[in-house]
């Protein structure tokens, strides 16, 4: 199947959803970066709700892991997000076994922290291209996709969300790779949000510890800490916490380009 192809498969099988019990039922969702972490728990969340979910993933060993465990109503896909090419393979795939794309969350990342000085140009590419360029290319390749759905059945919508950071509204010491990527994916958002708005922890606290971003920490348990201390709430963020907000963006029919903090009060918008 082409990418052309699959755009005339998901119009013509638009309608074709079956319906699980849940908020989400009768969704097709995309989950990059599925396999571990955030991704993972997200992913859980929108099967529970009644959604079919793709596990895109770079690691082949992680993404079948993860599917298995997910059960019957997941499908792993690699996926690398900085490539074009595997990009659109990933819609194409997508297509093939479930039908077509409802919902698409941007999750892969990956954290490189360090100084100016200590930043090699190699891992700040890295992490941009991942972070800022494969969210461009995923929203590229699907809103394609969901175009095509919502021209045959204009009663249907289709959604995009980026898993962003505090670190994507406030600078972060020591972790501008990263920061900065998150940046630019909320302008990112709001940009693609004017433009299609008419069709639709692993490893964090020990490279924050070795990157000195915690003034006087001495361990990973002190770097954690520091951060929980900046939540009026007193706790970590949980995948259902980040799927919570994911569900107002599914059913909220009156938003879009917006960012939605999920921060525990770290981070406010005025």
């Amino acid at each position: 199947m082409t990418f052309e192809e699959a755009k005339q498969y998901a119009a013509a099988h638009v309608a074709d959803r079956p319906a699980f019990p849940g908020r989400l039922s009768g969704k097709i969702a995309v989950v990059t970066g599925g396999a571990q972490g955030f991704g993972f728990g997200i992913a859980q969340a929108l099967i529970r709700e009644g959604a079919q979910v793709v596990i895109a993933n770079r690691g082949e060993k992680q993404g079948l892991a993860a599917s298995e465990q997910l059960g019957e109503n997941s499908f792993f896909i690699q996926c690398d997000v900085s490539d074009p090419a595997s990009v659109e393979q990933l819609m194409i795939k997508t297509v093939e076994h479930f039908g077509g794309i409802d919902l698409f969350i941007s999750n892969a990342g990956v954290l490189k922290a360090g100084s100016l000085h200590d930043m090699t140009p190699e891992n700040f590419e890295q992490v941009t291209k991942i972070n800022y360029n494969g969210y461009f290319l995923c929203a590229k390749y699907v809103s394609e996709i969901m175009k095509a759905e919502f021209e045959a059945n204009t009663e249907r919508w289709f959604d995009i969300v980026q898993i962003n950071s505090k670190s994507g509204l406030v600078g972060s010491k020591a972790n501008f790779a990263y920061a900065g990527g998150k940046f630019g994916g909320i302008g990112l958002t709001q940009s693609f949000a004017l433009e299609l708005v008419s069709d639709p922890e692993k490893g964090l606290f020990v490279q924050y510890l070795n990157a000195g971003k915690v003034p006087g920490a001495k361990t990973v348990e002190d770097v954690k800490e520091y951060y929980l201390s900046k939540s009026p709430i007193k706790r970590g963020c949980t995948p259902d916490d980040v799927a919570k907000a994911i569900f107002y963006c599914v059913e909220q029919t009156f938003e879009t380009g917006q960012a939605i903090p999920v921060t525990g009060g770290q981070t406010m918008l005025n």
